[in-house]
């Protein structure tokens, strides 16, 4: 059985679930199929020399262990696509629904979104998104399988840490003390994709972040 239990996260650190409607993940499923098809297409990246078991399309600025390009070089050369203004709205509007706070979402202007595709073997280890030069706040969103969420702390990958189900249309936002947080996914469940939600199986995830890099 799925837990959609609310834990006490962390400061700076905010889960809501089921933010997204059933209509507006459909939307998104099939932005995400135009991304895969441009002119960058989605691949696992490689770490130390092995590939992730998580694929990997790029906006705004192309990631790769441990480093951002605007051109995916480790892939085709080419130029990633845009964030898109209307991810930039949702990000804003993101933060609101998040914090409680009308006026979180003013300043915060992701220049960067990865947006990964987990089939059911797929796993993310723990981690910290830290190879941004900017500490603004991740705003991740989910559609598709339920996943095991390891949500930790900013010290060691290790416990202490809360495991979260984050579902079909959930928000996750970390970031003030929380931001290098270390996390991972753990666990798929798979065959928990919502009728209506655009994917059968798997699951997408965004996460929206400002790099401060520029050029």
């Amino acid at each position: 059985m799925l837990d959609r239990s609310m834990p006490e996260l962390p400061e700076g650190a905010h889960h809501v679930p089921t933010w997204l409607t059933l209509e507006q993940q459909r939307w998104i499923v099939a932005r995400f199929g135009e991304w895969t098809d441009g002119p960058v297409p989605i691949r696992a990246a490689k770490v130390r020399g092995h590939e992730m078991s998580v694929r990997t399309v790029c906006l705004g600025w192309h990631w790769r262990p441990y480093k951002y390009a605007r051109e995916a070089v480790d892939v085709n050369g080419n130029r990633v696509l845009d964030v898109p203004d209307w991810m930039v709205r949702l990000g804003r509007a993101a933060l609101v629904a998040a914090t409680a706070d009308p006026h979180a979402g003013e300043n915060f202007t992701p220049d960067a979104a990865l947006v990964n595709f987990y089939d059911g073997r797929a796993r993310m280890g723990m981690h910290q998104d830290k190879d941004e030069s900017s500490l603004d706040p991740v705003v991740s969103l989910s559609i598709g399988d339920t996943c095991k969420f390891r949500f930790g702390n900013t010290e060691t990958r290790n416990k202490p840490y809360q495991d979260i189900d984050l579902a079909s249309g959930d928000l996750f936002v970390f970031g003030g003390p929380s931001r290098l947080a270390y996390h991972g996914v753990p666990k798929l469940y798979p065959g928990t994709a919502p009728a209506g939600c655009g994917l059968e199986t798997g699951r997408i995830n965004i996460t929206m972040r400002v790099t401060g890099l520029e050029g």
